[in-house]
């Protein structure tokens, strides 16, 4: 289970903090988008429930595979499918638990666990901020009886690899039975939205942005985190 939600996190940013083998590429599946191009220097994508604005010069794919569903963008295709470093792009993901079977307070572990430690514990990066929204353990993992067994976390940070400098933001929900749970896509476990770009001055506010605009089901991560704080 955390090998396969964490696999689309190491194939997307592994490549940019340490060595990534092509196994880890989550496969293309064709080109089911719905793009809307704009004045702007974004594009808007749709992928099924999944919204995105993606930058001009990012080449979109639709992910789909037994559980995964969502959508992934790059400026180049090539370096992703060779895990060619550094790589640069977003990937906007959520699992279909309906496919995956398994109790949802399980999907806590998730993303508590090892989705997100090529970014937060690779000896090339390093985390400049980690905001956990909300956390309430399962009853199983030593929680109140009752709790929902949610969690809602957001983070940035900066990767070095040889002269190449990078940086990465991230959200990441496990519904529960949280407040969550009335927003997005009523089948999901987990939601994560992982981005990342070369350092520049502009990058922190174009990875904000392209995070807080992710929508799954109509709902953006600033109504999940809002959601979530209001409780």
């Amino acid at each position: 289970m955390r090998r396969v939600i964490g696999c689309l996190v190491v194939a997307l940013v592994a490549a940019g903090c340490r060595d990534a083998t092509a196994a880890s590429t989550p496969p293309f599946t064709g080109s089911a988008l719905q793009i809307r191009e704009s004045p702007s220097p974004f594009t808007e994508v749709t992928a099924g429930p999944v919204t995105a604005l993606v930058p001009d010069g990012w080449h979109p794919r639709l992910l789909a595979t037994d559980a995964r569903q969502g959508l992934i963008a790059t400026p180049r295709l090539g370096d992703w499918a060779r895990a060619q470093r550094p790589i640069e792009g977003m990937a906007a993901m959520w699992i279909d638990g309906t496919r995956v079977g398994v109790p949802s307070d399980y999907y806590y572990l998730a993303a508590t666990g090892p989705a997100l430690d090529s970014l937060t514990r690779s000896p090339e990066c390093s985390a400049t901020r980690h905001l956990v929204v909300v956390n309430h353990r399962p009853a199983f993992a030593d929680g109140l009886p009752d709790s929902p067994g949610d969690y809602i976390a957001v983070g940035r940070g900066v990767c070095q690899v040889r002269d190449t400098s990078t940086r990465w933001a991230y959200f990441v929900a496990a519904p529960g039975y949280g407040p969550v749970r009335t927003l997005g896509i009523p089948s999901s476990g987990l939601y994560l939205v992982v981005a990342v770009m070369r350092d520049s001055p502009r990058a922190p506010e174009l990875l904000d942005k392209l995070l807080r605009r992710i929508e799954f089901g109509g709902a953006s991560v600033s109504d999940f985190i809002s959601a979530a704080k209001a409780a």
